[in-house]
């Protein structure tokens, strides 16, 4: 606890802080280690067989493939998110399940969930945003950049 925060309790709350601070369950590091590698590795493992289906029985090649094993690992994130059940397989897994795409669809998907009652325009469309924004506007702009970059190496030349 700060101590900005320490100065504001009583002598009796700071007392209270600290004795359920020494109590608090410390975390086991490798065995959070070892879910998030698994549930990781599960959901990685998944999206390699949703893009070895697409290729061998939907005839994508191995670049055509990505796109709809993306849209249905998305789909997946966002369904288990509105069933309440993947909160309960991130609460399991910790880091594993943030793998950047059922990660995103997550936190875009739960963000919209949660304020539905304010309307669709202030509430899912204002809010799913707040989060989801400023990883979208990174990106763009990232890829805005590498792009300037690729086209300057291009023109002198290289590449």
């Amino acid at each position: 606890m700060s101590s900005k925060k320490n100065k504001k309790l009583t002598p009796v709350q700071q007392k209270y802080q600290s004795f359920a601070k020494a109590r608090e369950p410390k975390p086991s590091v490798l065995r959070n280690c070892m879910r998030a590698f698994v549930s990781g590795g599960a959901i990685c493992t998944f999206g390699q067989f949703l893009q070895w289906v697409f290729m061998t029985y939907f005839d994508f090649n191995e670049i055509t493939a990505g796109n709809p094993t993306v849209a249905v690992l998305i789909i997946i994130s966002v369904l288990l998110t509105g069933f309440g059940a993947y909160d309960h397989i991130a609460q399991w897994a910790g880091a594993g399940t943030i793998i950047p795409v059922t990660g995103f669809a997550n936190t875009v998907a739960s963000a919209s969930i949660e304020h539905r009652s304010e309307g669709f325009v202030l509430g899912v469309g204002g809010n799913m945003f707040k989060l989801a924004g400023s990883v979208i506007a990174y990106g763009v702009f990232s890829a805005f950049v590498v792009a300037i970059i690729k086209i300057t190496i291009q023109s002198l030349g290289g590449i």
